[in-house]
C-alpha cells in the first residue's frame, strides 16, 4: 500500500470531514431557528441572510470541485469569505436585537465562521502557487476559469455530496424562508384587516 501524502490527506479532510461537517453544522443551526420560531421575530430578512450565506460558501465549494485552483479562483474564495464574515456579522447583530439566540445557537456560529476559514485556508496550503500569484498581484493569464479533467473527490462524491447537501442543508433552510415569508405575509393581512 502507498504511503499518503499530505496533499491527499488534506484533500481529504476537505472532502469527507469538513464539507460534510459544514453541512450538518448548518442544519443544526436551522433547528436552532426553528425552535426560537425565527418567523415571529421578522424572520424572513434574516433567513434570507442564512439563505445568502450558505451561497457565499456554496460558491467557493463548487469552484474548487469542478474548477482548477488560479488566481481568479482564489480572488472570488477571498471575496466569498470576506462577504460571508459580513453578513455572519449582520445576521448576528439582526437577530440578537429581535430574539434569544441560544448557547447551542452561538456554539453552531462559531463553526460555521471557522470551517470556511479553515477549508479556505487548507486550499491555500494547497495551491500555494496560485495564493502567491494572487497576493504578488501576478495576475497576468490567471483570470479564467479552467475546468477539472475530472472533478475533486470523483464523479460519485461530487453526486453525494450535492444530495446531501440538498436534503440536509438547502431544503430545510428553503423551508425556513418559505415558513417567515408565509408568516409575515399573515401577519401583513391580519393587520389590514
Amino acid at each position: 500500500m502507498n504511503e499518503p501524502t499530505v496533499e491527499n490527506l488534506t484533500l481529504g479532510l476537505i472532502l469527507y470531514l469538513l464539507l460534510p461537517l459544514w453541512v450538518i453544522v448548518g442544519s443544526l443551526d436551522y433547528l436552532c431557528h426553528r425552535k426560537s420560531h425565527i418567523e415571529h421575530n421578522d424572520g424572513l430578512r434574516e433567513s434570507l441572510m442564512h439563505m445568502g450565506m450558505g451561497v457565499l460558501v456554496g460558491i467557493p465549494i463548487w469552484l474548487g470541485i469542478f474548477c482548477e485552483i488560479n488566481v481568479l479562483v482564489m480572488l472570488v474564495c477571498f471575496l466569498c469569505f470576506i462577504l460571508h464574515e459580513i453578513v455572519a456579522h449582520n445576521d448576528v447583530v439582526w437577530a440578537a436585537s429581535r430574539r434569544e439566540i441560544s448557547i447551542w445557537e452561538t456554539h453552531l456560529h462559531n463553526y460555521l465562521g471557522t470551517i470556511p476559514f479553515y477549508v479556505l485556508a487548507l486550499v491555500i496550503c494547497r495551491n500555494w502557487a496560485a495564493f502567491i500569484n494572487t497576493i504578488t498581484l501576478k495576475w497576468s493569464g490567471e483570470i479564467y476559469i479552467q475546468l477539472r479533467p475530472e472533478p475533486l473527490g470523483s464523479a460519485n462524491y461530487v453526486m453525494t455530496y450535492a444530495a446531501f447537501m440538498i436534503v440536509v442543508a438547502i431544503l430545510p433552510y428553503v423551508e425556513e424562508v418559505h415558513r417567515c415569508w408565509k408568516y409575515q405575509n399573515s401577519e401583513g393581512k391580519a393587520e389590514r384587516e
